[in-house]
């Protein structure tokens, strides 16, 4: 799940930041409306969330251009303005949450997991491939019950190959899904990913395989 974060405070961007990674969810951050507006159109986001008193306008101003790139995105409003004319005007304003400054960082963590169940009703629940359960839902992988042990970005490897099983994954794709934009990363830096992830598949029993497309990407698929 890649999420961006619109946020001035750098202190309180930077504990956000970690939080939400140590969840494993892709974070880019923008401190402005208008490098916001330049991410969304640069990289698709499950979700935002967005300070509203920011140094170039109210980050409310930033929800129709949100609306454009990426239909049906939750947005949840984080803000010092806690009035409820304030609340009023942030949910009328297209936010689907409203969190007011100072908030417990597990507040916005369940509230975060409350939307991502939102479409997971129109979606298929569970993705099946070989012996291997994805939960999209949840973000978890399974095989025969037992939790794959994997870290950060091997999930977020895997389920941007199993959303798309059978088919190729470009590596622009998968580096997007994986890598925010302030993250350095070098030329071998996925492969590793892939290569560990394949290993850890191969040691549960998954009967997927993972096939690299020279110069391309990678496909996921049952192994046969």
């Amino acid at each position: 799940m890649r999420i961006l974060l619109v946020e001035d405070e750098a202190e309180l961007a930077a504990t956000l930041r970690t939080a939400l990674e140590r969840e494993r969810f892709v974070v880019d951050h923008a401190d402005r409306i208008g490098i916001a507006e330049e991410a969304v159109r640069s990289a698709p986001y499950d979700l935002v969330l967005l300070d509203r008193t920011l140094p170039d306008g109210d980050g409310l101003s930033l929800i129709p251009a949100l609306r454009i790139s990426c239909p049906g995105m939750p947005v949840i409003v984080l803000t010092a303005r806690g009035a409820i004319a304030d609340r009023v005007d942030g949910l009328d304003g297209g936010a689907d949450d409203y969190l007011v400054k100072p908030f417990a960082l597990e507040e916005m963590l369940a509230r975060i997991r409350a939307l991502r169940r939102r479409p997971a009703e129109l979606e298929v629940e569970q993705i099946h491939v070989g012996a291997l359960v994805y939960d999209p839902a949840n973000d978890e992988a399974t095989v025969e019950g037992v939790r794959l042990p994997l870290i950060r970005r091997e999930m977020l490897v895997l389920a941007a190959l199993v959303r798309r099983r059978g088919r190729t994954v470009l590596r622009e794709a998968l580096e997007q899904a994986v890598y925010g934009f302030d993250d350095e990363v070098q030329s071998n830096t996925l492969d590793s990913h892939v290569s560990r992830l394949r290993r850890k598949l191969g040691e549960a029993g998954a009967k997927v395989e993972i096939h690299a497309i020279r110069g391309v990407g990678y496909l996921l698929r049952a192994a046969t």
